[in-house]
């Protein structure tokens, strides 16, 4: 019996692995065809609900899948070693990014601070707080948790700063989705995805596009989740209703994606083990792209077409093993001694030790 026990769980973990693996590889070629239709957007409305379509899910979901992630290197040793490799991965790239807007692609109009993340970014920031707030509240129940989340992710709004410095807008109104993930009962999803449940999901799906489509008077800044409600104009009211709208929207979106991604091995599976090549690096071949001005003389069905195929070549190739073996040394690079100890000294002078 036990025997029995333990084989059936140990099938629903590598199938939930494999799952989020599929689910992590396909949002990572939505973050790619996002950057690149986001430029697109005031002059196509194709771009535009497209653009919208993938914001409604791809962000929540990401964030949902790398807290579920997380339920296996959270603390002790593994998430110590974890949280310095995020952080040394942030100081490396955000210091690229900036050097190569200065030298290269003279982006301007841009601030280029370690306390304002530089664009996607922020993800990295994001997922050291994420971290270090659940550890802190690891006493706590999934229910106060969440609604200890969902209840920053509200407030954050009402504070009288901008919200990109230190991503702290998008960091706490998206950290009820790493809540989740990384308590997420994955026979339960399985369970729910099997059922007639399923084809709900895809209907949903399929008439959210629709109303993408429909181009509703709601500003872009809220699927961005980087505007406090001033910056957005509104008022405190208002913007905790919009903000509660936004995270039933997301929901919805997010359980549409879900349904339609593949629940056991595909190709597309060891693609998803490295997607944090693809999320690193592609950034930089989107802001070269951007900077020839090519994208702004697209605006046609088939050129969004063309673009998002390409979109997808682009997340295959850079998910490929030889691009990893070439660029590990950047990506994953090794912790140097001193910034080892830096953060091993943090570690130990704040409540978030274990």
């Amino acid at each position: 019996m036990n025997s029995s026990i333990k084989t059936h769980t140990s099938t629903l973990n590598t199938i939930g692995e494999t799952y989020f693996l599929n689910i992590r590889f396909l949002l990572i070629v939505c973050v790619v065809a996002g950057n690149l239709l986001e430029p697109l957007i005031q002059q196509s409305v194709w771009a535009h609900t497209i653009f919208l379509w993938i914001f409604s899910f791809h962000m929540p979901l990401f964030v949902l899948v790398t807290g579920y992630f997380a339920r296996f290197n959270l603390q002790g040793p593994a998430g110590s070693k974890v949280l310095r490799h995020i952080a040394l991965q942030y100081v490396l790239f955000q210091s690229i990014y900036s050097l190569l807007d200065y030298t290269i692609f003279r982006v301007p109009h841009i601030t280029h601070s370690f306390f304002a993340p530089y664009l996607l970014l922020w993800f990295l920031a994001g997922h050291i707080v994420w971290r270090l707030l659940l550890i802190s509240l690891r006493t706590f129940t999934f229910k106060q948790q969440l609604m200890i989340s969902l209840a920053l992710g509200l407030g954050v709004g009402l504070l009288p700063v901008d919200g990109v410095w230190l991503a702290l807008s998008r960091t706490l109104i998206y950290f009820p989705f790493f809540i989740v993930g990384y308590h997420m009962n994955v026979d339960k999803m399985m369970s729910f995805f099997y059922s007639y449940r399923h084809w709900i999901a895809i209907f949903s799906f399929a008439l959210l596009s629709v109303v993408f489509y429909m181009n509703l008077p709601l500003s872009i800044g809220w699927f961005y989740g980087n505007q406090t409600f001033v910056q957005l104009g509104v008022s405190a009211g208002d913007g905790l209703f919009y903000r509660m709208c936004m995270y039933i929207l997301q929901c919805i979106a997010s359980i549409g994606f879900l349904a339609i991604v593949p629940l056991y091995a595909h190709y597309i599976t060891e693609l998803g083990r490295r997607t944090l090549y693809v999320f690193l690096l592609h950034g930089l071949l989107v802001r070269a792209i951007e900077t020839t001005g090519i994208l702004h003389h697209l605006n046609t069905p088939v050129e969004i077409i063309i673009l998002l195929i390409f979109a997808v070549l682009v997340a295959v190739v850079l998910a490929q093993p030889q691009v990893k073996y070439w660029t590990s040394k950047l990506v994953e690079p090794s912790i140097p001694q001193p910034f080892y100890s830096m953060i091993h000294y943090v570690q130990r002078h704040t409540l978030f030790q274990k």
